[in-house]
């Protein structure tokens, strides 16, 4: 089903997406003392690399060159699925957070696939723990859902964050804070930052995300790093309609409760990347199966209780 009066938020979440970065960037370069670069930062960034002509490598094949376009449009139709602002999604339908999940690994495909099309070394071994982490992290994600779905009895994404109230969170507190800290989890995971991945470092040995896209330029880093910025806005927004809930919330606060709520988490995203160091690789896994741990505690107590 297709809910016109979404895309107006929908168009919205595509515009503001770019400023989440930015938030993040400040509140660490508050900590170090710093004045640190604009909130608008990548709108600007964005802007030249569009003005840039690109360059490729020799080896590189036409998978090279579609990549970006797979990876721009694949997030993008993710967000199609997602509710914002508490409101709908644009498209809804039973199940549509399989599908959207689907949405999110074909754009991680394409960016694996890529990055081994053009035969270095540092991007395989990149690809190959991104590959990695993301199926450690993707059951913390499902089994945070399963327990969203015994608590609401709706198997859509927008149906279960219509259904959640602040009964949920007073019935099952331990419950719904398992899943708030397993999701923020992955989080940090999907999207490349600290403690599992530095979006700032230049070091090709620990680069996870960054050392895949090495080789693009122009108008293809810059669909990539949009679609970076929008999937980093997908996630947080799930975090916030978990937390967040609306049913007694007057239509007019939607707007600026999320907008607040986002902002919330690109603070808490700034604070953890300013006062957290990266993990040593060994490390990184374990800290993603706790995630998957602390989901599946959730839904074991879920189910116990029923």
């Amino acid at each position: 089903m297709i809910n016109n009066t979404s895309i107006l938020w929908f168009i919205l979440s595509l515009f503001l997406a770019p400023l989440f970065p930015g938030i993040i960037n400040k509140v660490k370069a508050f900590f170090g003392g710093k004045k640190g670069p604009p909130v608008t930062q990548l709108y600007f960034d964005l802007f030249k690399l569009m003005h840039k002509s690109a360059t490729y490598s020799r080896t590189a094949t036409l998978l090279t060159r579609l990549a970006p376009f797979a990876i721009f449009f694949a997030t993008i139709g993710a967000g199609l699925l997602m509710p914002g602002f508490f409101n709908p999604a644009c498209c809804t339908f039973s199940g549509d957070i399989i599908f959207m999940a689907y949405l999110l690994g074909i754009a991680r495909f394409f960016m694996v696939t890529a990055a081994l099309d053009r035969g270095s070394a540092f991007e395989g071994m990149g690809a190959s723990r991104e590959v990695l982490y993301s199926a450690l992290a993707e059951p913390a994600l499902f089994c945070g859902l399963l327990v969203l779905i015994y608590e609401t009895g709706s198997l859509s994404i927008s149906g279960i964050f219509a259904e959640l109230s602040p009964g949920h969170w007073q019935q099952n507190p331990a419950i719904m804070l398992l899943i708030a800290v397993s999701w923020m989890i992955v989080l940090l995971t999907e999207n490349a930052r600290i403690p599992v991945d530095d979006p700032n470092t230049h070091l090709e040995l620990t680069m996870i995300h960054e050392v895949m896209i090495l080789d693009y330029s122009s108008k293809d880093l810059a669909m990539i790093e949009y679609a970076a910025a929008y999937k980093l806005w997908l996630f947080s927004g799930l975090l916030v309609g978990l937390v967040i809930s609306t049913p007694a919330m007057p239509t007019l606060l939607h707007f600026p409760v999320f907008a607040a709520g986002m902002f919330l988490v690109a603070v808490l995203i700034g604070m953890i990347e300013s006062t957290i160091a990266r993990m040593r690789l060994i490390h990184i896994p374990k800290f993603i199966v706790g995630s998957g741990a602390l989901a599946i505690i959730a839904l074991i107590l879920k189910i116990a209780g029923n």
